[in-house]
């Protein structure tokens, strides 16, 4: 940040800064999710998420996946992209969802204590599923600035399309190797060793294939304007100010016992 020189620029900057600090509180934020792709067409793995300071950054575009992003590409689990959110950001709250989100569902994540100054950004990642690579995320992670200098929510919503796909380009399209198709081996894979790209061309290895949520994946019908995913967000003002929430120590465990026990009942 550049400041001015000048004694009148930095009374101008010391005036203006104080009523941020007072406009800080804590909300009680409300997250919904929901699966509006069209019928028999992509599902997602659970959404992992964090509201934090802007400062996580899992991965960019025209570059090589890391450990982060892969533990959502390729399986959904982010293993490896939690504990990371956590490391890099101490002070941001953490969740997940839980269980797949199959065509034309919603799901309230849960409502979560955030501190409209220190957790302003909301950063995500799941994977698109059928597929061995593919997921939806922002590479940017002050990208969804959730509240206004005075701590009002500001955005009510994330809507995600065909077009916002990220291919991590980890591990070559293979439907034996890919997550959500029956009998496919997920921890099987050939490395691709290519660059972060969006791209969303994979999925047509699925067309035809059965998926472990029971319905026969079609994506003929996809188009980069095509809505998928949707994030929506509510707040009420919280009157006695507690320490912000974080994300109790199994819930990303539970997640993927969903997730699991989603596949388990759809191949039923």
């Amino acid at each position: 940040m550049r400041f001015k020189t000048l004694a009148t620029g930095a009374i101008a900057i010391a005036v203006t800064a104080a009523p941020m600090a007072v406009a800080a509180k804590t909300v009680a934020l409300t997250v919904t999710i929901e699966n509006i792709a069209p019928e028999n067409t992509v599902s997602f793995a659970p959404l992992r998420f964090g509201f934090g300071n802007g400062t996580f950054d899992a991965f960019n575009i025209n570059e090589a996946a890391g450990a982060e992003i892969i533990s959502i590409a390729e399986g959904g689990s982010g293993s490896a992209w939690l504990p990371a959110f956590a490391a890099a950001d101490p002070g941001a709250v953490i969740g997940s969802s839980a269980g797949a989100q199959i065509p034309g569902t919603s799901q309230i994540v849960g409502t979560f204590n955030i501190d409209t100054e220190a957790n302003r950004f909301f950063t995500f990642a799941n994977m698109v599923v059928p597929s061995n690579d593919l997921f939806l995320g922002n590479d940017n992670p002050m990208a969804f600035n959730l509240f206004d200098d005075d701590g009002n929510l500001q955005l009510f919503d994330i809507t995600q399309t065909v077009a916002a796909i990220w291919d991590a380009n980890s591990e070559v399209a293979d439907p034996d190797n890919a997550a959500f198709i029956p009998g496919a081996n997920n921890d099987a894979r050939i490395a691709e060793n290519g660059l972060i790209a969006f791209a969303f061309d994979e999925l047509s290895v699925f067309n035809g294939l059965t998926t472990a949520a029971g319905y026969v994946f079609d994506g003929s019908n996809l188009r980069l304007d095509t809505d998928i995913f949707r994030v929506t967000f509510s707040a009420v003002d919280v009157n006695e100010v507690a320490e912000p929430a974080a994300i109790l120590p199994f819930a990303s465990g539970l997640a993927l016992l969903g997730f699991a026990a989603v596949r388990r009942r759809r191949r039923a």
